[in-house]
């Protein structure tokens, strides 16, 4: 064989191996890409290189396997869905303990979920695995807890707080992954103010309305007393609709005058 032949063969094997290593690359970058979804572009711009920053990303995968994460049983996702309903109602009147509470909860989520809860920065990395696209929640959310720590957020900033745990919650509790939960108490997590309709109200409520008594005959002389809507009912104050389509969180309640 001629040394010209010899040198196209190496040439051509050096070409394909580069071809199947770009390849290769190629198909690693792009699960990466729909793993990782927003965080990925955000490891990226940490590090001087894609190469560097893919390679973090595939150690978290590797760290997060072996820790053997596994779903919440039914009984424990009830349990925990129950006391983010009582965090929930405790925010009207103490936003800033309902918050404080939240934090704590989700923390008491993931721990018992397998994830370490010991280190701020490996939880956010280790959670970027399973749950990239709620990560940015969690992270407005801690950013607003530490204002609050200091007596530095508005209350409309804790109500923030609240739906941004929420997101992650319930995530952790499986909600995304299962469309058949159920009402509180079964495992599900009920929205803030989603239920604002006074029950009492028969026009709101056709069980009440058809077991209300018959209207009066005309001409009868028994007067109707006329209260403001105001005075029957102290209604939570919701906040501006959020993005996200869920229902709102009330902001703090008003003391009455």
């Amino acid at each position: 064989m001629s040394t010209g032949a010899i040198v196209a063969i190496v040439v051509a094997i050096i070409v394909v191996a580069a071809l199947i290593i770009a390849l290769m690359a190629a198909r690693r970058r792009s699960r990466l890409q729909q793993r990782f979804g927003p965080e990925y572009d955000r490891v990226v711009g940490e590090h001087d290189s894609k190469r560097k920053a893919e390679a973090e990303l595939a150690d978290r995968e590797k760290r997060v396997q072996d820790l053997e994460i596994h779903p919440l049983t039914p009984a424990a996702r009830a349990s925990y869905a129950d006391r983010w309903a009582a965090i929930q109602e405790r925010f009207v009147d103490m936003p800033t303990d309902a918050v404080a509470e939240s934090q704590v909860l989700v923390v008491a989520v993931m721990t018992e979920r397998g994830y370490p809860a010991e280190d701020h920065d490996q939880i956010v990395a280790d959670l970027s695995v399973e749950h990239a696209n709620t990560l940015d929640h969690y992270r407005a959310a801690e950013k607003i807890s530490t204002t609050a720590g200091v007596g530095t957020a508005s209350t409309e900033d804790l109500r923030q707080a609240m739906i941004h745990y929420r997101e992650l919650f319930r995530e952790l509790l499986g909600e995304r992954a299962d469309e058949e939960t159920g009402p509180a108490g079964t495992g599900s997590v009920p929205d803030l103010a989603a239920d604002e309709t006074d029950e009492s109200d028969p026009a709101e409520n056709p069980e009440l309305k058809s077991q209300q008594p018959e209207s009066r005959e005309v001409g009868s002389q028994e007067p109707e007393s006329e209260v403001p809507a105001a005075e029957t009912r102290d209604p939570l104050v919701a906040g501006e609709p959020v993005a996200d389509g869920q229902a709102d969180i009330p902001v703090q309640r008003t003391p009455r005058s």
